[in-house]
């Protein structure tokens, strides 16, 4: 049997049992373990360090727009999660409260946060005096806790780390301009960093977030066809800032609501990755979300001068590139070209003595596994242009795949049919009654995703029911 198949023979068939290659792809990479915690679990330092990466990024974003960092606390009492109605029922299946404390029954239960519109909102009306005030901008990077009944590493665990961001405006024209903002900087997160295509538009009034007026949605499709939703950003307009008497005094000196937004990303997107880019080898990790983006691995260590050489590129490379050496003595080094490949290191660079004498090395491609001989006197130029080209190639690649799972249906028996022979998007016309968006589900286990900016016209009717419909909805059933 050959290294790679004793390597990956833990790892289920891609293709015959996905959901099963996709927990043996979060175990064996070391992104993750199971906690004793049921339903938990504990992130690995090299999953860690791609949610710093992702942090990183989008933080940035946030902060060229004018959004500052604030905590609010874990804790949240009971009344203040029950002043928004909408909102205390869309999460009440999945809340977690305290209930004893120092060994004593606490006078009020404490919600562990499944997320923070409310604390934002109690928080907001004692801060917020003035039009002057406007807008606060705060986003906090935190856990929350969601008491899921069925529950999978990074895509739908019961405490998961993200970002919320919540807002307060002036107007309703400019907590619209922020929610639309945010909406376009996670399709950048995602496109730009991970390489993943994305479908913006609005969720239906079914699928929007509890309290909002609207929700608008970056979805995107992973390679068994079923959709993630990558992030969401909301408008609230005033639905919460009344019930917490969010209220400033405004141009004109009289008492007016503030009109509030909020949005958010989470770990999800690193099951995004495994899913969207990964294969049978393992992860495939786009360039610039990848913790180690080149791995070095000198080919007979114990010879004099190959280490050191392989430590001196290294050093070459280490200003530009997140880059390592595999100097580890008690594995071959087919076993650490598999390593790489399971881990999804984009590039790894093979050298031995006759490489060094001759000033060359290898270069292998984690995307294509393609191998290339260069001069290290040109390596800098060499990597840098290869890492671009692997960014580049492993979106296109997804946008094709995506592409390919994007079919039209006209009726429920197409519908059903496309679904099930190619799992992926469908696009549809809908009349705008929840009725037919509930049979639909039923009948095809597919979810509305998302009504789509860009509108097509593929019939006058509804894919359920046949009445008159004008607006086009991509479905997919869903993580």
């Amino acid at each position: 049997m050959s290294d790679k198949e004793n390597f990956v023979k833990d790892i289920a068939n891609i293709d015959e049992n996905f959901p099963q290659w996709y927990t043996d792809i979060v175990l064996k990479a070391e992104l993750a373990d199971y906690a004793d915690t049921k339903g938990c679990i504990a992130i690995k330092p090299y999953g860690y360090a791609i949610w710093e990466n992702i942090q990183n990024y989008a933080d940035k974003l946030f902060k060229e727009t004018g959004v500052k960092n604030v905590y609010f606390p874990l804790l949240i009492p009971e009344s203040l999660l029950q002043k928004e109605k909408d909102h205390v029922e869309g999460f009440a299946p999945e809340v977690a409260f305290v209930t004893v404390a120092g060994g004593e029954e606490l006078e009020e239960r404490l919600c562990i946060r499944p997320t923070s519109e409310t604390m934002f909102g109690a928080l907001y009306s004692k801060w917020l005096k003035s039009w002057r005030d406007l807008p606060m901008e705060y986003n906090q990077w935190c856990n929350v806790l969601r008491w899921e009944k069925e529950t999978r590493p990074f895509l739908r665990s019961r405490e998961f780390l993200w970002q919320e961001g919540h807002t307060i405006h002036e107007t309703a024209e400019e907590a619209m301009e922020r929610t639309l903002k945010m909406h376009e900087i996670y399709a950048k997160i995602v496109e730009e960093l991970l390489a993943i295509p994305v479908l913006k538009g609005r969720k239906t009034e079914k699928e929007k977030f509890a309290g909002a007026v609207e929700t608008f949605t970056v979805e995107t499709l992973m390679r068994d066809g079923r959709a993630l939703q990558a992030g969401t950003s909301h408008y609230f307009g005033q639905n919460f800032t009344k019930p917490f008497n969010i209220k400033f005094q405004n141009r004109d000196g009289k008492e007016e609501y503030a009109y509030q937004t909020s949005w958010g990303i989470s770990t999800r997107l690193i099951g995004a990755i495994i899913m969207a880019h990964g294969d049978e080898r393992g992860l495939k990790l786009p360039p610039k979300v990848a913790p180690i983006q080149v791995k070095i691995i000198p080919i007979a260590m114990h010879k004099e001068g190959v280490l050191e050489e392989a430590n001196k590129l290294k050093d070459i490379l280490k200003d530009k590139f997140r880059v390592e050496v595999d100097d580890r003595s008690q594995v071959t080094p087919g076993f650490k070209f598999n390593d790489c490949e399971l881990k999804g290191i984009p590039l790894r660079i093979e050298m031995g003595p006759r490489d060094i004498e001759n000033g060359k090395c290898i270069l292998v491609r984690r995307d294509t596994l393609e191998k290339k001989e260069v001069e290290l006197k040109n390596i800098e130029k060499e990597v840098e242009e290869i890492l671009d080209d692997i960014q580049k190639s492993m979106f296109e690649a997804c946008k094709k795949r995506t592409e390919e799972k994007t079919q039209i249906a006209t009726n429920m028996d197409e519908f059903e049919e496309k679904i099930n022979k190619n799992q992926g998007y469908i696009k549809a016309m809908w009349c705008g009654k929840e009725e037919c968006e509930n049979k639909i589900k039923e009948r095809t286990n597919a979810h509305s995703r998302c009504i789509p900016y860009e509108q097509e016209h593929l019939s006058d009717k509804c894919v359920y029911c046949g009445e008159h419909a004008d607006t086009m909805v991509i479905w997919g059933r869903q993580y």
